[in-house]
C-alpha cells in the first residue's frame, strides 16, 4: 500500500500497546512515517516520553501517550478515555510478558501476568476499538503472536499458549470483520532483537531480525491475509515444524532451540 493511501485506510491514529521501546517503538516509527498520528501505551512514562518526543521531531506527527499497566484491570477503560475524540484506525497490540523457564517453577504472579496481558489487553483493547472501525468501514487490527506460538514451547509454556490464543484470536476476528472493512492480521515473527531480548540471550537465534524490519513486514502484509510470518528463514521454518516434522518432535525441536537461545533456559 502507498504511503498515501495507508492514513486514508488506517488512519489518522494509531493505537500501539507497548509502543515505548523495542518491537512497539518499531511499530510507532513506522506507523509515524507512514503519515498516522499515534496513541503509545506502556507502563513507564520515561521511555514514553522520549519515544514520542523523538516521534514528533522527526516525524512532525501529533503523539498522545498512556502510562497504564495493561495487565491490571480498569486499563482498557483507562486507554479507551485516553483515545476520546480521536479516530483510532489502527490497533497494535503489542504488549507482552514473557516468563521464562520451568512452568512448575514460576510464580502465580508470573502465570497471572502473562494471561492477563498477552491475552486478555489484547482482547479487550480489540473488543473496545474494533466496532467504530466496522461502522467507519475501515480500519486495521494487528496481534502480536510468535513462532512460539504455533506449539507449545517448553520453557516457555505460559508465552507460548499465549500466543496461540492470539493466533486463534486473530484467525476469528479476521472472518468476523472483513466484510465491515477491517483487516486483521496476526504476525508470528521469530527472535526479534529488542533489547529485552539481547538481555535474556546468550546469542541471536538464527533468523533473529531487527524489530524495524517486523514491523515494516507485518504492515506491509495487512489486508493480504490473516497471518505474516516475517523472514525467509522463519517461514522455511514454520513450514518445517507444520508440515514436515511431527508434532512432538516440533515440540521438542522448540524446546532445544528455546534451553540454547536464552542464557537461564529451561531445566
Amino acid at each position: 500500500m502507498s504511503r498515501p493511501a495507508f492514513p486514508l485506510r488506517y488512519g489518522p491514529w494509531a493505537l500501539v500497546a507497548g509502543g515505548s521501546e523495542g518491537l512497539g517503538g518499531a511499530f510507532a516509527s513506522e506507523l509515524a512515517r507512514r503519515g498516522l498520528n499515534l496513541i503509545l501505551v506502556a507502563r513507564r512514562p520515561e521511555p514514553l516520553a522520549g519515544t514520542a518526543a523523538r516521534l514528533r521531531r522527526e516525524h512532525a506527527v501529533e503523539v498522545v501517550t498512556v502510562a497504564a499497566d495493561l495487565a491490571l484491570p480498569g486499563a482498557a477503560g483507562q486507554v479507551e478515555a485516553a483515545a476520546a475524540g480521536r479516530e483510532v484506525g489502527l490497533l497494535v497490540a503489542n504488549a507482552a510478558a514473557a516468563p521464562a523457564g520451568p512452568f512448575l517453577q514460576a510464580s502465580d504472579a508470573e502465570v497471572r501476568m502473562a494471561v492477563d496481558l498477552n491475552c486478555g489487553a489484547a482482547a479487550l483493547l480489540a473488543h473496545r476499538f474494533l466496532p467504530p472501525m466496522a461502522e467507519r468501514r475501515r480500519g486495521g487490527l494487528v496481534l502480536m503472536s510468535s513462532l512460539a506460538g504455533l506449539q507449545g514451547v517448553p520453557g516457555l509454556a505460559v508465552y507460548s499458549a499465549s500466543k496461540a490464543f492470539l493466533i486463534g484470536l486473530g484467525q476469528a476476528l479476521w472472518a468476523e470483520t472483513r466484510s465491515a472493512g477491517v483487516d486483521v492480521i496476526v504476525s508470528c515473527p521469530g527472535a526479534v532483537t529488542t533489547p529485552g531480548y539481547q538481555q535474556a540471550a546468550r546469542r541471536p537465534a538464527p533468523g533473529s531480525q531487527s524489530p524495524a524490519d517486523v514491523a515494516a513486514a507485518t504492515l506491509d502484509a495487512l489486508g493480504h491475509g490473516f497471518r505474516v510470518i516475517p523472514g525467509r528463514l522463519n517461514r522455511l521454518n514454520t513450514f518445517a515444524l507444520e508440515r514436515v516434522l511431527p508434532k512432538r518432535a516440533a515440540i521438542a525441536v522448540s524446546g532445544r532451540a528455546t534451553a540454547a537461545a536464552l542464557k537461564a533456559g529451561p531445566a
